[in-house]
């Protein structure tokens, strides 16, 4: 009979096309929200950050809400509640804080240390051990990203950096244990985004109409903004986002953060402002840097495998069944040696 030598397709090339799939989406999240500065600057109502992050969290959330139909069970209704003010009560305001305080450019390099820090929050809950190759590269895509956005004028403001960092970090926690709870059986990524952006979004209710209220004037662009924030930046962003998250290593995941700064760099090159070759060349840096943390680190060259136990190393006595059948060798008889011990033990 004969047999082809042709090899089908086996898991291993399906798993690398399912996982660049599942990146792809994912990094839908963090594109849209790079459009959030445009947004937030060209269309919306100056002075009311809060009254921006409640309508980009709660109505998202009751949409979603009502589409699954699925409410939290048992202790998934605290857990909802702390993913929640991580996700979103504590990291809206304090992203919006930050951006009011602080140039664009500021912001957004602080948001890029967030790689970091769900690794250095990923070896505490997780107990997963980063590798030398993604620190690396999380260390050169924040460089880059800050070699695109910050400027000479660039300014600091204590405030500002500390709002900063503070939603970078709370953000990262949320990160680290959404992947640590994962999803009760049964949930989908939508629900699971529905509860967060709700209790963010009630979270976020009084304290807006207690500190800011509702502008005097909200026009068409300004709606189109809302929406725009509410749907792709909120609910769609979200779903995506948790969705990968579930399915991704957390040091892969965390790094898709870095096209929100390069996407605003994007946008603001298409209203109008120009790169500089510093700029183009961060630019490039921080995008092979994404890249490359997708990957697996290649192999040292000349390291060898340790050697086995010697335990372990040692060939396994054959048995009497397992050895080879010996060639018999004749006597001078004509007799075989094997035929004249036959029945008698050695």
């Amino acid at each position: 009979m004969h047999t082809s030598n042709r090899r089908s397709p086996g898991p291993p090339r399906t798993s690398s096309a399912s996982r660049a799939a599942t990146v792809a989406l994912t990094a839908l999240a963090p594109a849209s929200w790079g459009t959030t500065y445009a947004v937030t600057t060209q269309l919306l109502p100056p002075g009311h950050p809060l009254f921006a992050s409640l309508t980009r969290s709660l109505p998202a959330g009751l949409v979603a809400l009502a589409i699954t139909r699925v409410l939290p069970r048992g202790q998934w209704w605290w857990k909802a509640a702390v993913l929640g003010a991580l996700n979103i009560g504590a990291f809206f305001p304090l992203l919006f804080l930050a951006a009011e305080r602080l140039p664009g450019g500021v912001a957004a390099t602080l948001g890029a240390a967030q790689p970091l820090l769900v690794a250095a929050l990923a070896v505490a809950v997780l107990h997963d051990r980063p590798t030398l190759w993604r620190l690396a590269w999380g260390v050169l895509g924040m460089a880059g990203v800050a070699l695109v956005v910050l400027g000479p004028g660039a300014r600091l403001d204590v405030t500002g950096v500390l709002a900063g960092l503070g939603g970078t970090a709370t953000m990262a926690a949320g990160v680290v244990l959404t992947k640590r709870w994962g999803r009760p059986e049964g949930v989908g990524p939508m629900a699971l985004a529905g509860w967060q952006l709700t209790s963010g979004g009630l979270m976020l209710l009084p304290l807006t109409l207690t500190v800011e209220g509702v502008p005097q004037r909200i026009d068409g662009a300004a709606a189109g903004g809302y929406l725009w924030l509410g749907s792709m930046g909120g609910l769609i962003a979200y779903t995506v986002w948790f969705r990968g998250i579930g399915k991704l290593p957390v040091g892969a995941s965390a790094p898709l953060v870095l096209l929100s700064p390069l996407v605003a760099a994007v946008v603001g090159v298409a209203l109008g402002e120009s790169l500089s070759l510093t700029q183009t060349f961060g630019f490039v840096l921080a995008l092979a840097a994404l890249l490359a943390a997708q990957l697996t680190p290649p192999a040292r060259p000349g390291r060898r495998p340790p050697a086995p136990h010697p335990r372990t190393a040692a060939a396994p006595r054959a048995t009497p069944r397992e050895a080879p059948p010996a060639t018999p060798r004749a006597t001078p008889g004509g007799t075989s040696r094997e035929a004249l011990h036959e029945g008698h033990p050695r």
